[in-house]
């Protein structure tokens, strides 16, 4: 039997690192061109792939009188081989490989090898694009331009300047552990290459997922990493059980699991702190290792906070040059002014933070918890009810008010002549409310007193008043006279 045994495929496939059935399909393509190259056309050839062998035939058609011998065969020749055939049947006709001349099958060989080179490539390619974000180890090659060649077995890695730590020093075969942060084919030499970071923040979530069991059972979840690499790095964690402390975990007993990150970082300081959904707590742990005596909320909507420290404590939650403070803000995604103890007794903080309500609504609206007096309680049990603003608890009426979950008459009365006291209340008639009662008396008196001044002009009905001499309106001259009382 001729063909191409399926012994040789398989070494062959060994030998060019392929897939078995990828090599079988080459071998057909290789047929098929030396076929080609051969007869000038292919679309009578017909590969077989049998349990032992790899075969080509040609496919003609019965014909009286042949015209084309590479796609027909006379009706006697034909009997020959099938008796029973006739006029319009296909015969396949086995050929050797052999046979093709040398320079066909060269000619298809180098097809095939061609095409074999852009399937590895496209295949090394599609494997460690698939691997995009995952760790890879190394070995240096060498450098140039500060970039490092890194050997990784079928492909080259680059690790960019940019991307190296700075106290890193590499030498020849050094090992390198890094993460793939891009896979790229360059597009006239199709060769696979691999970008390479040890900067970025996902190298250390990989590393911590690498020496924390809990993270990969997805026991503790590592919700936010920031870095200034060779540096710092914070990372927030959160438990989704309750016995599992996600800090403890991921220090690991005695501090081995974080120390081997930090080794494999050169030294990098990690802090591992706690996830919280108050912000609050959030920042104060965010400035770890500093202690927090308090934080306060400046303003929710622009996201900016104060946080309180004690003296000795002021330069460790600011850090070197400003980089812890710098960190926590990044983490938490809000912006942090620290200050200490005393520097925070000599701020106007209630002034800053009606400032701040200010700027933010211009609609001259005013928020309870910004008018200076407000019970704290009142506040929270009107703001569980979506009541913030003081407009809102001037449309209420005092049974309204009152029937607030909480909220006694007490509480009630006392919110209402706070807000009297502090603002000028304008009614649906256009009459000033919240003055005094002497302030209302003053005014209607005023307004009693204009009314009782004001006549008419005896000429044109121009209103006048009893200083004038003569009418402003119609120039008529002007005298009162005063009768007495009977």
């Amino acid at each position: 039997m001729a063909g191409v045994k399926n012994e040789d495929v398989r070494k062959f496939a060994q030998e060019k690192d392929l897939d078995e059935d990828l090599a079988f399909k080459i071998v057909e393509q290789t047929l098929k061109a030396a076929y080609k190259t051969t007869f000038k056309t292919d679309v009578n050839a017909v590969v077989t792939i049998g349990d032992e062998a790899v075969n080509i035939y040609a496919r003609k058609k019965i014909v009286d009188d042949v015209v084309n011998p590479v796609l027909e065969v006379d009706i006697d020749e034909a009997v020959k081989l099938a008796p029973d055939c006739e006029i319009g049947d296909e015969l396949l006709f086995e050929l050797d490989p052999k046979d093709f001349k040398r320079g066909p099958i060269q000619a298809g060989v180098q097809r095939v090898h061609q095409s074999t080179r852009e399937i590895q490539k496209d295949s090394i390619y599609s494997e460690y694009k698939a691997k995009e974000g995952e760790i890879i180890i190394g070995y240096y090659q060498r450098k140039r331009n500060d970039n490092i060649y890194v050997d990784l077995g079928k492909v080259e890695g680059l690790l960019p300047k940019k991307f190296q730590l700075p106290q890193e020093v590499y030498h020849q075969n050094d090992r390198i552990k890094a993460l793939i942060k891009e896979v790229k084919k360059h597009q006239q030499s199709n060769v696979v290459q691999l970008i390479l970071s040890r900067t970025d923040p996902d190298f250390v979530r990989r590393l911590l997922e690498l020496e924390v069991p809990e993270i990969y059972d997805n026991i503790v979840e590592l919700y936010k990493i920031v870095r200034e690499p060779g540096y710092r790095t914070k990372i927030a964690v959160i438990s989704h059980r309750d016995d599992v402390d996600p800090v403890g975990a991921c220090v690991g007993p005695k501090g081995g699991r974080i120390q081997t990150v930090i080794t494999e970082l050169e030294g990098e300081k990690i802090d591992v702190l706690e996830y919280s959904a108050n912000p609050a707590v959030f920042i104060a742990n965010a400035l770890s290792p500093a202690e927090v005596l308090n934080v306060i909320i400046l303003d929710e909507e622009k996201r900016t906070a104060l946080a309180v420290v004690a003296e000795s404590q002021l330069s460790i939650a600011i850090g070197k040059q400003g980089l812890n403070v710098r960190l926590a803000n990044r983490l938490v995604d809000w912006s942090i002014d620290v200050k200490t103890e005393k520097q925070f007794r000599e701020m106007d903080v209630h002034a800053e933070s009606r400032k701040a309500a200010e700027e933010l609504f211009s609609d001259d609206t005013v928020l309870l918890k910004d008018v200076e007096g407000v019970d704290a309680d009142t506040v929270a049990l009107l703001h569980e009810q979506n009541i913030d603003a003081v407009e809102q608890v001037i449309d209420l009426s005092d049974d309204e008010l009152c029937a607030v979950p909480g909220m006694t008459e007490e509480k009630a009365y006392a919110l209402q002549a706070l807000i009297r006291e502090t603002f000028e209340i304008i009614d649906e008639s256009g009459q000033v409310t919240g003055q005094s009662q002497t302030e209302t008396e003053e005014y209607a008196a005023s307004d009693d007193d204009a009314e009782e001044e004001l006549y008419e002009c005896p000429e044109c009905g121009a209103p006048i008043t009893i200083d004038m001499t003569v009418c402003p309106n119609c120039g008529v001259g002007l005298s009162f006279e005063y009768e007495d009382e009977e």
